[in-house]
């Protein structure tokens, strides 16, 4: 599927999903050493997750601050991951920008379902309509949080 590239700008800030414009190795500094879910994330792993995925970069100027990425078959289900906002530019209402523009993006209208996992930012996540799991006995998952820690 060939995506459109869209823009949203505010004052002095921008998002994109131009992944020409992402700062991967920004992007990798940050996921690999400031987050416990991709916490030494080799870089081709990162790499290879954004050429796979809808990716929002968050800009200030020219400097990525932020980033986002969607995983989706655009028909029926998304799955939300990777969110950050640089510490320095928190507080400023970005990040609830950066999920408003993510969830209004024509190719992820009428899904059926969108997950997300997260032990940081509920608040922000349920402003858009996302809740706990209903039955979360129906849910299963395969998971190795230790995965990176072997290219250590």
């Amino acid at each position: 599927m060939d995506l459109k590239v869209i823009e949203a700008h505010k004052n002095e800030y921008t998002i994109s999903t131009d992944i020409n414009k992402l700062d991967i190795s920004s992007i990798h500094e940050f996921l690999s050493n400031d987050t416990d879910w991709s916490y030494n994330i080799p870089l081709e792993t990162l790499t290879t997750s954004i050429t796979n995925s809808l990716n929002f970069g968050l800009y200030y100027q020219e400097k990525q601050i932020g980033f986002a990425r969607v995983i989706s078959d655009y028909a029926t289900i998304a799955y939300l991951g990777d969110v950050y906002v640089l510490r320095a530019y928190r507080g400023k209402g970005l990040s609830t920008w950066l999920i408003t523009e993510i969830m209004a993006h024509p190719n992820l209208q009428g899904l059926r379902r969108w997950i997300l996992l997260t032990d940081t930012a509920d608040w922000l996540y349920k402003k858009f309509g996302f809740t706990c799991l209903p039955k979360p006995e129906i849910y299963l998952e395969k998971h190795n949080p230790k995965v990176y820690l072997k290219n250590k």
